[in-house]
């Protein structure tokens, strides 16, 4: 059934969270891009409906219950508030929270499971496989047998069990070209691309008709008419994102939102979403979701957290000391949606200290302190905008139009740098102007009073653009401005840069990121972890403010050196790349036609399970044009392009504007 979403709405979910795991970085940073879309589009006048929620049926839960001596609902109840206050920590604005042991779900997922047993795409066998207790989840691969005996799930690296019952089948095999010609027709439905790549490799291979009903397993949703039976956890959970949406109990709130505009997800539960979800909406005649985006994960000492490694960062220590907005904008700002980061607390330390308290927050700070000092807290009577006051106006307009583009299309961390491109120019202006030295003359007050005029609008209209990302210290700042309205309450259409006018008082303003030490920060993160304390975060303005100075620079490792002459060998020029095609048989290989300025050259890079040919086609990039030409597959390299490794990931640095092709790089 095709029924594309309501441009005028924005139905954004996570998936449930598995309550007997320990709330951690993974699971806040999911759940904080799908906060920063969600606010985004609310900013932009569309009606949203954010849901999250708990996973709270399975065999994990009833082990895990059973070794407390408590029923498994007694185990969910106690264990699902850490999802729910920590959401609350990190300022989470969603619309409604969903439990999968609540009333309505049942009843929603047991009526999806009647409709499709009608159909018959669900029949009644027989079933061996080696089942995942982990993940709740049969193999559905071929996977080697280990030569003890026994099969290593792929996705978690745990030994799985041979179980032979009695089960219902969902005829998963009849979806494979169904899905394989939805995918075709709709090439953003799995984003990003490599993904879609990874999909559709899959189901090409062959889709084998699939286990949902366990009759080992009690603690979950039972077959209606057959109660033996319990419903596969994975098949309760993500029939989540209809009945969360009003699915068997409000039918004007589910036809008003589905099909939703976008899951976000792991990386490694994307089959499910991508294969085993859109193949049960097909079967029950539901329309489907417009994207699936599977973001990558973040790492700890380049190994993915889990419990068992005893590497899970718990974000409650870090808000402890920093508060909400300075997790939030790490996450989101240190790498793209799609990629897997590292996560490093010299980096957190960094985005910290540099980004938010020196360039954010110094520059709310100064400008809104002369104002109070050299004009009592209202600027009045302004100078004429000069060309340099206009480039500040204009480059507002520009920052408002492309970081609206930028988060429609979720590339939030591009969105960021635009933001603090901005801030860096704004930054600028103030230093270039030095108002501190003006506010001695008195017969230039007209264009001190111009110049913090100018300063004030543009960090009025940064805080709107920034606050998905960070509400609380925003609304801060909107605060300090004196407005009288909330971001909220303010639609993109409405915001100007002249919106800041003299005549309005301004607020004492106070620290927004007081700098932490590397030091202190991990002393307490030891603490906290020593302790296991659950105490609830303590506001930023707790916590010692320490300079620039006194933080420490990390020892670097043992580097080779070259010198500068040895530098100046290598000419690093700006290429533009006017054409991109892969090389057969590869999977990662790109053949690249660029422009040098005064030539053009082929190039091969192995950078297409990052990118598509249209991200690339027209773009700028820095290239190495004297290296020594290599044969890749047959194909003459004569040039090498720069980019960063993320794992196995090259990560491509464009140029964000124009720059012209052969423009040397120094």
């Amino acid at each position: 059934m095709e029924k594309k979403p309501d441009e005028n709405k924005f139905y954004v979910t996570t998936p449930i969270y598995y309550v007997n795991d320990v709330p951690h970085i993974g699971h806040a940073y999911t759940t904080i891009i799908a906060d920063v879309l969600a606010r985004f589009n609310r900013l932009r006048g569309k009606e949203v409906f954010f849901l999250t929620g708990t996973d709270e049926h399975g065999q994990k839960i009833e082990k895990a219950a059973a070794e407390k001596g408590l029923s498994p609902k007694e185990h969910v109840d106690r264990v699902v508030g850490r999802f729910q206050e920590l959401w609350k920590a990190i300022d989470i604005s969603y619309d409604a929270f969903i439990r999968t042991t609540e009333a309505y779900h049942e009843k929603g997922v047991q009526k999806i499971f009647q409709k499709l047993l009608d159909r018959g795409d669900i029949t009644k066998g027989t079933y061996q496989g080696w089942y995942c207790v982990s993940n709740e989840h049969f193999l559905v691969e071929d996977v080697p047998m280990e030569k003890e005996g026994y099969k290593i799930c792929p996705d978690c690296g745990i030994k799985t069990s041979l179980i032979e019952e009695e089960t219902y089948f969902f005829r998963l095999s009849a979806y494979q070209k169904p899905l394989l010609d939805f995918y075709a027709a709709h090439p953003n439905f799995v984003r990003p691309q490599s993904r879609m790549n990874e999909v559709m490799s899959f189901v090409e291979g062959g889709l084998q008709d699939l286990s949902i009903t366990r009759t080992s397993v009690k603690w979950g949703i039972p077959v209606p008419g057959d109660p033996k039976h319990t419903i596969y956890v994975w098949f309760d959970a993500l029939n989540n994102y209809l009945t969360g949406i009003g699915y068997g109990w409000n039918e004007e709130l589910y036809k008003k939102f589905w099909p939703a505009t976008i899951h976000l997800m792991a990386k490694d539960i994307l089959r499910f979403h991508a294969i085993f979800w859109p193949a049960f909406l097909m079967a029950g005649g539901f329309p489907l979701p417009g994207t699936v985006y599977s973001h990558g994960w973040w790492l700890k000492d380049n190994a993915k957290m889990s419990k068992s490694k005893g590497n899970v960062l718990d974000p409650n220590i870090i808000l402890r000391t920093f508060g909400a907005d300075s997790l939030r904008y790490f996450l989101v700002r240190e790498i793209p949606i799609g990629l897997d980061g590292n996560f490093s607390h010299e980096a957190f330390i960094h985005r910290v200290n540099s980004d938010l308290a020196n360039d954010l927050g110094n520059l709310v700070q100064r400008t809104l302190t002369m104002v109070r000092n050299y004009f009592g807290g209202v600027i009045g009577e302004v100078g004429p905008e000069t060309d340099e006051d206009v480039k500040v106006r204009a480059g507002f307009d520009e920052l408002k139009a492309r970081t609206e583009e930028l988060f429609s299309d979720y590339a939030i961390n591009r969105a960021l740098e635009e933001i603090w491109a901005y801030l860096g120019t704004v930054n600028k202006y103030l230093a270039d102007h030095e108002p501190w030295k003006m506010a001695k003359e008195p017969d230039k007050r007209p264009r001190l009073a111009r110049v913090l005029l100018q300063a004030a609008s543009a960090i009025r209209g940064i805080s709107y653009v920034l606050y998905p990302v960070m509400p609380g210290s925003c609304d801060k700042i909107w605060e300090y401005l004196g407005e009288s309205k909330k971001i909220r309450d303010m639609k993109y259409s409405e915001i100007t840069f002249g919106g800041f006018r003299p005549g309005r008082a301004v607020q004492e303003p106070k620290a927004l990121f007081p700098r932490v030490l590397l030091k202190d920060f991990l002393a307490e993160e030891k603490a906290g972890s020593e302790s296991k304390t659950k105490a609830a975060p303590e506001p930023a303005s707790a916590v010692k403010e320490t300079t620039m100075e006194e933080t420490p620079t990390p020892k670097a490792p043992a580097r080779n050196l070259i010198s500068f002459e040895e530098f100046t060998k290598m000419d690093l020029r700006v290429a533009k790349i006017l054409a991109a095609e892969r090389v057969p048989n590869t999977n990662k290989l790109f053949k690249l036609e660029a422009d040098l300025g005064t030539e053009k050259r082929t190039m091969i890079a192995g950078i297409a399970d990052t990118y598509t040919a249209e991200d690339l086609i027209g773009k700028s990039l820095i290239v190495i044009a004297n290296l020594k030409p290599a044969r890749i597959r047959g194909i003459e390299s004569q040039a090498m392009l720069l980019a960063a490794v993320i794992g196995d990931t090259a990560v491509v640095p464009f140029f964000d504007r124009d720059v012209p092709p052969g423009t040397k790089v120094k």
